[in-house]
């Protein structure tokens, strides 16, 4: 499987699909690319099928269109392409379905491996040290931007974040989800020393 051209194509198609960025430095493209790395991890400790989950991650976010869900416009989309490029029809079936229900974290259903890895990778991403990075450069983008502005702006994301943990679907990705926020425990602990 050539990854280079989907990701040309994923490129591509989160450049042309008009989903407005919440924040102005937030680059969707390079979230997928995090979501990719991450997924590759993951599978490598929970198994499953590395060229389902390694499609599903990059494809997973190329839908959008205002007034509905994004998952399965982007699934509907992935179906396509990965059909124009000669993917056995199971598996696109699959990277579908998986690319369709990856927000619902909050599922109880069963879910393949494939799909308990991306959505684990999906969830990863923005917690830990990215999320700092967000954090600060979103409270920098505000009037009256200030250190304490982005200390309390971090510290209520984490509080926000850390009940998170039930969203993970695989043991891997709970235990990275832990690491994660014990690395902004400690952060904030530090900050706090610095700051106040």
């Amino acid at each position: 499987m050539n990854y280079a051209n989907v990701i040309e194509f994923v490129k591509q198609q989160i450049s042309d699909n008009g989903r407005p960025p919440n924040y102005p430095f937030r680059d969707r493209f390079q979230h997928t690319m995090r979501v990719y790395r991450w997924a590759i991890k993951l599978q490598a400790k929970v198994g499953g099928d590395l060229e389902i989950i390694a499609l599903a991650a990059l494809l997973h976010d190329v839908g959008w269109e205002e007034g509905r869900n994004h998952g399965e416009v982007g699934a509907e989309i992935a179906v396509e392409f990965l059909d124009s490029i000669g993917i056995e029809p199971e598996k696109i079936g699959r990277i579908g379905e998986i690319i369709r229900i990856h927000d619902d974290k909050d599922s109880v259903r069963e879910l393949s491996v494939e799909c308990q890895v991306v959505m684990d990778a999906d969830l990863l991403d923005e917690v830990g040290a990215v999320s700092v990075l967000w954090d600060s450069m979103a409270t920098a983008c505000e009037d009256e931007a200030s250190y304490k502005n982005a200390y309390y702006r971090i510290k209520d994301y984490y509080r926000g974040n850390r009940p998170k943990i039930r969203r993970c679907k695989t043991e891997a990705g709970r235990m990275e989800f832990n690491k994660r926020m014990k690395v902004l425990d400690e952060f904030l602990v530090e900050l706090e020393r610095e700051l106040f």
